[in-house]
């Protein structure tokens, strides 16, 4: 028997099996199995550099398969992607993206990719690093407030992509005109957030994993440090910011859980007031529906654990001016009859059969030692006479 090693590639199935989740933004091809599937539309989804996708239609019925590399129409001239996902599944990813057809723009493909172009597309590629250093160094001899993080050239040299971010609007119409003459090629500027760029570059996470933004994430969401507190995660800049020095994406993941387990929470506010002091709200835990109360307003003194329902019965009491003798809650006494355990599931103790064994052991010991000859033993001179 032969056996593989799995690369990375999650899917299954032999269509879905080539170029999947070893790329950002993957999808796995999960009717990769059901060959019917690839004929219900002729659209074709294609990944270029890092998490820009498009769609584009395959008009001359190409056999196209995942992991493919294409060359689609451009403006100008023709750029180089591979063939992420074919079927009715890219229909599926143009809803989640919030692609109308009716108003999307669906450019065409012209074919697979022949040796002239990968020569090109390599080429094309190997300038892009050292297009952003220094169209860096042109952004600061301007002094435009603005960062470009990352250029991406078209498949056929022709055109080149900057990606920048700024907080403010930039007037970057000089900034064009240079760098159309240092690089002799038609310049796009688009701007991207700081957390499109952490997708972009790609890294590892503090939990350990792959960036979000660079395995499955393409919408992101404003995410509040209010959202923190709700979750009692704590608001230290160092702990909550991601690679992007924004708030983590995860934080949002959660939030609805935990607002919902909320509801019924008395206010943190309220203290609790005992015949021996009075306690002040320290934390919560959410999930476990607790609460933790301090006889100290800014420290952690004579700590006191109490389920949310203690808790309201005491903010009860006191608002009848009555005070509680202790905020522990009380055990009533049982009066049920205690009963032995019975073992329903039919399994005694692991050592159930030791005491038997052992009698059996010392049975067997003593008929040995009452039939076992003395060895060594001299004959008797009476025996031998008789």
């Amino acid at each position: 028997m032969e056996y593989t090693l799995n690369t990375g590639e999650s899917n299954p199935g032999l269509s879905g099996f080539k170029g999947n989740t070893h790329h950002k933004l993957p999808v796995i091809d999960w009717l990769a199995d059901l060959p019917e599937t690839r004929l219900e539309t002729e659209l074709v989804e294609v990944q270029f550099k890092n998490t820009r996708k498009g769609y584009y239609l395959n008009s001359t019925k190409i056999a196209l398969e995942k992991g493919d590399m294409i060359a689609v129409e451009a403006t100008p001239g023709h750029d180089i992607g591979e063939v992420t996902l074919i079927g009715r599944l890219v229909l599926t990813q143009m809803r989640k993206n919030n692609i109308n057809l009716d108003r999307y723009e669906v450019k065409r493909v012209y074919r697979k990719v022949r040796a002239a172009d990968l020569t090109k597309y390599e080429e094309a590629k190997a300038k892009e690093h050292d297009t952003m250093i220094k169209a860096r160094k042109i952004a600061e001899d301007l002094h435009l407030s603005m960062k470009i993080g990352d250029v991406e050239y078209q498949g056929d040299g022709n055109k080149a992509i900057f990606y920048y971010i700024a907080d403010e609007r930039v007037d970057f119409r000089e900034l064009i005109k240079i760098l159309a003459d240092a690089f002799r090629v038609r310049i796009e500027m688009k701007q991207i957030g700081a957390r499109q760029e952490a997708g972009r570059i790609g890294g590892i996470g503090p939990c350990g994993r792959e960036l979000c933004c660079a395995t499955w994430m393409s919408n992101f969401n404003s995410v509040s440090t209010a959202v923190a507190r709700c979750q009692d995660i704590s608001t230290n800049p160092l702990k909550l910011a991601g690679q992007c020095a924004k708030i983590k994406c995860c934080v949002n993941f959660e939030a609805c859980m935990y607002m919902e387990a909320q509801k019924g929470f008395p206010s943190r506010e309220i203290t609790l007031e005992a015949k021996d002091a009075v306690y002040y709200h320290f934390k919560t835990d959410i999930l476990k529906r607790q609460m933790t109360y301090s006889s100290a307003p800014n420290c952690a003194a004579n700590l006191v654990v109490l389920s949310v329902e203690r808790v309201k019965e005491i903010i009860a009491l006191n608002k009848k001016g009555e005070k509680v003798d202790s905020l522990e809650e009380k055990c009533p006494v049982s009066t049920a009859p205690q009963t032995d355990f019975h073992n329903v599931v039919g399994q005694d103790s692991l050592t159930r059969f030791d005491a038997s064994k052992k009698r059996l052991r010392d049975k067997r010991n003593r008929y040995n030692q009452n039939n076992e000859k003395p060895r060594n033993s001299k004959p008797n001179n009476h025996d031998n006479n008789n």
